[in-house]
């Protein structure tokens, strides 16, 4: 009998009631596991409602109340690692080791929210004028909601929950319908935590259960981590409905190879990069764009490194890269290789044939590279969201720095060379909102935000660290005047206020 996941509504599961699911399979196989119940409008009002009901005493609790809960919730996290990530790998398909590397990632923002306090910490000024002081601090918004993509089922909801309900808020998440059963894991821990019914909540479904919490006036504020079109809807339509957003959009990342790198540390990347997690994550490196002679040695290399990568089920500690999330993703992307040449390209390495012995049936794609690749291909201005690496030629540090400064993306970019001088001027001049050096995938640590410009990112803050605490807060200033015991009266005054 196949296995339902349902919503979590109010600290207990829901059985879903709209009669409508949604098929989730083993990409290693190709088999529908399970079903999960996709919310309808009653079910979103429901979680909503939940959530109100639950921010009346949540938004009032104390900070060591909401850390004492989170501390624990870490603790079963870090026991729980393997059991979630042998979910993900279930759904998604990544190699074990992928998935928990991506609950690591989630950890530090339960770390970063454990230490709520000293992020919500306010400012005081004494006597700016007679009498006067002057505080800032920080309230919480109230109901908030978050979307969260297929590539991380556990990590990227926990870019946003742990802060947002250590602020105050009480929580709905929307997390992908291709693997739904890591958050629904979480939730269960949250509440083995704790945290009081109603805080933290899980919807699942579509684009009904996605435009109700756009629309319900009771959420304050939305979350969002997709591709760029869904990313800029959620921030047009959630903004129409006066609500806070933060839309992080799709990326086309760049890795900027200048003539003086160490050629086997910039292979050693590029490989790393561009197929790692089979290449779905925002934060792959998808174009390598070689400066001067170095390019042919440098397509070898990468050539070399690839053809040695073991492809397999997730569960199967030889595999380095495993299948692709469902069948059309994978001929999606594997018509960007079938086309290159076509387009311009040369076809170093086709992967779009590639199949593993006794899961024939699974999502399988193996590792396609593509060189001299014109900046008018598909391929080059499409975020692929697969195993497909790009490299481009160019004669100068200037002729690369305008080609990715000309992409729409300005997610994450790398710079690799042993010129200092090189490495400041382009993380200075590069436009993008994550730079590394000598460093391809330059996601940051959890005190420090995440987040990219251009069409990667709509709306005005970053993801967790110091932006997500002020994205999941309001500020306040209340200026106070007590009047010394030992005066009377002053008496009315039309005048503007005197800070003297």
């Amino acid at each position: 009998m196949t296995k339902t996941v349902n919503h979590w509504i109010g600290g207990k599961t829901v059985e879903g009631a709209s009669g409508t699911y949604g098929p989730v399979t083993d990409p290693a196989t190709g088999a529908v596991t399970t079903q999960v119940a996709f919310a309808n409008v009653e079910e979103v009002d429901a979680a909503v409602a939940a959530a109100r009901e639950a921010y009346a005493t949540w938004g009032q609790s104390s900070l060591a109340q909401r850390t004492t809960v989170l501390f624990k919730f870490r603790a079963l996290l870090d026991a729980n690692r393997d059991a979630i990530a042998e979910l993900i790998t279930a759904e998604h398909g990544k190699v074990h080791s992928d998935a928990l590397g991506e609950v690591a990632r989630g950890l530090e923002i339960v770390d970063l929210a454990c230490g709520i306090n000293v992020q919500l910490k306010g400012e005081l000024s004494t006597q700016v004028a007679s009498r006067v002081d002057v505080a800032s601090l920080r309230q919480p918004l109230g109901v908030v909601a978050g979307i969260t993509p297929f590539n991380f089922p556990a990590m990227v909801p926990m870019w946003m929950f742990p802060l947002a309900i250590a602020c105050g808020n009480t929580f709905v998440l929307k997390p992908s319908e291709k693997d739904p059963s890591a958050s629904m894991k979480i939730a269960e821990l949250l509440s083995e935590a704790g945290l009081p019914d109603g805080v933290f909540n899980v919807v699942h479904g579509d684009k009904v259960a996605v435009d109700r919490l756009l629309e319900h006036p009771d959420v304050a504020a939305v979350s969002f981590v997709g591709s760029t079109p869904i990313a800029r809807y959620i921030h047009t339509t959630a903004s129409a409905n006066g609500k806070r957003v933060q839309a992080l959009g799709g990326a086309k990342n760049h890795m900027l190879v200048l003539p003086d790198a160490d050629l086997d540390a910039a292979a050693d990347a590029a490989v790393s990069a561009a197929y790692g997690s089979a290449g779905e994550r925002c934060m792959a490196i998808s174009a390598v764009v070689a400066v001067g002679a170095i390019g042919d040695e440098l397509v070898a290399k990468i050539r070399e490194r690839a053809e040695k990568i073991k492809i397999g089920p997730g569960d199967d500690p030889a595999s380095e890269m495993g299948p692709l999330i469902t069948a059309a993703h994978r001929d999606k992307v594997a018509s960007y290789v079938t086309g290159a040449a076509a387009q311009g390209s040369e076809v170093v390495l086709d992967g779009t044939g590639y199949t593993v012995e006794g899961y024939e049936n699974g999502h399988w794609i193996g590792l396609s590279l593509l060189d001299k690749v014109p900046t008018s291909a598909d391929a080059y201005r499409d975020e692929i969201f697969g195993p497909v690496l790009c490299v481009l030629r160019v004669e100068s540090y200037d002729e690369g720095l305008a080609l990715i400064n000309a992409s729409p993306f300005g997610n994450g970019t790398a710079i690799f060379t042993r010129d200092g001088g090189a490495a400041r001027r382009f993380q200075l001049e590069v436009e993008a909102g994550m730079v590394g050096v000598n460093v391809p995938i330059p996601v940051p640590v959890g005190y420090h935000s995440f987040g990219g410009w251009k069409d990667s990112l709509f709306g005005d803050h970053h993801i967790y660290g110091n932006d997500g605490t002020h994205f999941y807060t309001r500020g306040k200033v209340v200026t106070t005047r007590w009047p010394d015991p030992s005066e009377g009266p002053t008496g009315v005054d039309l005048g503007f206020p005197r800070n003297h």
